[in-house]
């Protein structure tokens, strides 16, 4: 059966375009499209979409009072957002993720419509593909017999290196040879995950705290900003050779590398530098957690949360070396279970958690409290 998307944007242009990039994938089909949310609303219910490719800013009804009136009809579809690269685009769609959008997607600019179109169909046939999977784990979910546990989705390859804990099981804690730092890496479902997780570390944590975020420039300043609204640590934008302090949340800026340096005191200082993507991506988790490995090896409690591809797994594995304590997010609890199953596979994770519990594991380890 066809995963049915209504492509909702204001101008012809895009509506063309995106219609365009899914129209010769199989498995899509591109049932209608809307010129403002209030035409979408009325089309939804005409030809029962799957899923929505959202226009943030229309005239009339913009996304996110479309994403409010889905969430208060009840209906059961999906959206992805389609944002313009800008500060008030970045504030907005970190509101539509709040409301539940599975994904964004930041418009091209490309000088012709083939080269819209080809970027389109690069960037958003993975997150389709990865919502479509998402869809068929929670319907497997819904479907399981209830036994106390849920069924697991997946079985984890034999370890390369370290067996991973499985959920709820003690895994021992490494000695650390300094003040700790807790590491996190993310992608899609990212905004959500953080959300859910950073509000219950507590003020008193006693270390800083680094995350990649996969995002382009001008999202991550409302990314934190967000964020620091909801937490009792402090929680910022990382700068360039800021010194880190504990209790304090440090978000890599969007389109930019984020990696630790050793101070003349061997403090911890950040560095906020223009080095080539990793992965696809920039920032790059890998990128941070291998400066983490280098500068201050033994020190850190690493989680690889929600997100697509791999990123992370290759700095684990440096990680792990000197004694890192790793934390994976589990199946159910991912929108896209890609990075921490590329991480649980290459047997480089040491506990994997729903993430309502990653909080309180990485208290215990940073505390050494976690036996």
């Amino acid at each position: 059966m066809s995963l049915r998307v209504l492509v909702v944007d204001d101008t012809i242009v895009f509506r063309r375009a995106v219609s365009d990039a899914l129209s010769l994938a199989p498995g899509i089909e591109v049932v209608g499209t809307a010129s403002n949310g209030r035409l979408a609303l009325g089309r939804m219910a005409e030809l029962k979409p799957d899923l929505l490719t959202l226009d943030i800013e229309m005239p009339e009804m913009n996304g996110i009072e479309v994403l409010r009136a889905i969430s208060t009809a009840g209906h059961d579809v999906g959206t992805i957002v389609l944002s313009s690269l800008t500060t008030r685009g970045g504030e907005m769609t970190m509101r539509a993720l709040e409301l539940g959008a599975f994904d964004f997607l930041t418009k091209p600019e490309g000088v012709s419509a083939v080269e819209n179109v080809a970027h389109l169909r690069a960037r958003l046939l993975p997150m389709i593909r990865a919502f479509e999977r998402r869809r068929e784990i929670r319907s497997i979910l819904q479907s399981s017999p209830r036994s106390g546990k849920e069924a697991p989705i997946f079985t984890p390859m034999p370890p390369s290196t370290v067996a991973p804990a499985k959920s709820g099981r003690p895994a021992r804690v490494p000695q650390r040879q300094g003040p700790p730092l807790v590491l996190i890496g993310v992608s899609t479902g990212g905004p959500v995950a953080l959300a859910k997780l950073l509000p219950a570390l507590p003020a008193d944590l006693g270390a800083p705290v680094f995350v990649v975020q996969h995002m382009p420039a001008l999202f991550t300043a409302p990314l934190a900003a967000s964020l620091a609204a909801k937490c009792a640590i402090r929680v910022k934008e990382a700068s360039d050779a800021e010194p880190a302090s504990p209790n304090c949340a440090y978000i890599a800026p969007g389109g930019m590398q984020m990696k630790l340096a050793p101070g003349p005191r061997g403090e911890v200082i950040i560095r906020v530098t223009g080095d080539p993507p990793e992965n696809n991506c920039k920032p790059a988790v890998d990128f941070l957690f291998r400066s983490a490995a280098l500068h201050f090896p033994g020190r850190s409690v690493a989680v690889i949360l929600t997100g697509m591809g791999n990123d992370g797994t290759a700095g684990l594995r440096l990680l792990k070396r000197s004694g890192c304590f790793a934390i994976a997010q589990d199946e159910p609890s991912c929108v896209v279970f890609g990075m921490p199953k590329e991480a649980i596979q290459a047997g480089v994770v040491d506990t994997v958690e729903p993430l309502d519990k990653i909080a309180a594991e990485i208290v215990r380890a940073v505390r050494g409290t976690r036996i």
